[in-house]
């Protein structure tokens, strides 16, 4: 293996975990734990991990759930499964499911060691990076009937087929994934992979490797040739989530190959062609990062091709009942439940809550909420949110909100309603001020 391999260890008893950690360690793995299935998935949901050694038995969420997500909507990673000697047949189940292996409790460290290194190693090239393996999923739908989604849905349609790069920005939690994948679902490219790389959770290190693959020898711990997610990507669509992320060096190299569509392995001489479509996406401002000379121009310009600006949830409020029927359904599914539907009260403050972690944070909640609620209906004691706490966001949003208007008021002013003037000043697109304008009902 040519860099250290990052493994999550799931298991509720606190021993177990310890002693694969302790061992995995002494073997040169870098190693993560978690106690309960739910905490996992939230883990997997921020990490990149290369494989995962779960637990079958477990409170909540057993490491069956966790395994059916991951498979379903979860990062791709190989995973071995846990059992003690009794539940080999659960064992059984977990391969048909979707797991790498399995290993029968005790066993030897030093087999498990075998197994990781067998399921990493066997791994296919495609299967390393996220390769979309929810492109027919239903959940990747983009949800949602608010003017603003309705607009995105037909600017998706004018763009699918188009080879220009897109940049999509939003806050964190808004689905610009979703929105990335919609474009390479619906276009002609859908049956080529989609390949996705968070820059944010690179090492810097490691990212020029990850991108444009390297050669054996090519640095210390190179063991082998490593083909890039440029190649991956093929004919299909590349997926560069937080791209603001991306140090300045590789900006350059980033640039040149979108320049001239051809990459170098690192250590090779060999100019590899490429025809994926590049997406990206980001939730800073990176406008005001060229300002703070921390982005390229010249690369923003390339990325910046078509805008896709995407709203907070608390912008398109009136979409929270269709996502809360969407994400109903959704954990009907993985949790085997029955509820029906959410009652007036919980709605209530839901609707008065702020969402600063947008889409991703409902889904949270309701998730939550099926785990807790006892009945068919998700009531307001299942609703982790405390009213105060939502008023205070509130008032905090209201404050926030009067301050922008305020400096796009004066930023208007002194460019005499200069639109383009006046967001160039604030370091924020013409559309955004446009938007903000309508939404202030700025008569300037």
């Amino acid at each position: 293996m040519n860099k250290i391999m990052k493994i999550l260890i799931v298991d509720d008893e606190k021993n177990i975990r310890d002693s694969i950690e302790k061992f995995l360690k002494i073997e040169n793995y870098e190693i993560n734990t978690s106690s309960n299935g739910l905490s996992a998935k939230r883990i997997l949901e921020n990490e990149i991990f290369d494989a995962a050694v779960i637990d079958i038995k477990m409170p909540g969420m057993d490491g069956l759930e966790l395994l059916k997500w991951i498979v379903e909507y979860g990062p791709q990673i190989p995973v071995i499964i846990m059992s003690a000697y009794g539940e080999v047949q659960d064992a059984v189940h977990a391969m048909k499911t979707g797991a790498s292996d399995y290993i029968v409790k005790p066993f030897d460290p030093e087999e498990l060691t075998v197994r990781l290194k067998k399921i990493i190693e066997q791994k296919t090239l495609l299967n390393q990076v996220n390769l979309n393996k929810s492109t027919k999923n239903k959940y990747d739908d983009l949800i949602g009937e608010s003017k603003s989604i309705i607009e995105i849905k037909k600017l998706i349609e004018k763009i699918k087929d188009a080879p220009s790069t897109v940049l999509i920005t939003g806050e964190s939690g808004t689905g610009k994934e979703i929105i990335a994948k919609s474009i390479h679902n619906k276009s002609i490219r859908k049956n080529d992979p989609f390949v996705s790389i968070n820059i944010g959770g690179v090492h810097e290190g490691l990212l020029e490797s990850e991108l444009f693959g390297h050669e054996r020898g090519a640095f210390t711990g190179a063991e082998s040739k490593k083909i890039g997610m440029f190649e991956l990507a093929k004919n299909g669509t590349l997926f560069l989530d937080e791209i603001g992320e991306t140090p300045i060096p590789t900006q350059v190299k980033l640039l040149r190959v979108i320049q001239e569509k051809k990459i170098q392995r690192l250590g090779s001489t060999e100019i590899i062609p490429i025809n994926a479509r590049i997406i990206s996406a980001t939730n800073k401002n990176l406008e005001g990062l060229i300002k703070e000379n921390k982005f390229r121009e010249d690369l923003f310009y390339r990325l910046n091709v078509i805008r896709i600006e995407v709203p907070p949830l608390r912008e398109r409020i009136e979409d929270l009942s269709i996502l809360i029927g969407h994400f109903i359904n959704k954990y009907n599914n993985l949790m085997k439940k029955k509820i029906k539907n959410i009652s007036d009260d919980a709605i209530s403050i839901l609707k008065k809550y702020g969402f600063p972690g947008n889409i991703r944070e409902l889904e949270n909640l309701i998730e939550r909420a099926f785990i807790l609620s006892d009945d068919i209906s998700i009531s307001s004691k299942d609703i982790n949110i405390k009213i105060n706490d939502s008023a205070k966001n509130n008032k905090q949003n209201s404050k926030i909100k009067t301050i922008e208007k305020e400096t796009i008021l004066k930023a208007l002013q002194k460019w005499e309603g200069n639109r383009t003037k006046a967001a160039e000043d604030l370091g924020i697109s013409r559309r955004t001020i446009i938007n903000k304008i309508n939404e202030y009902k700025l008569n300037i």
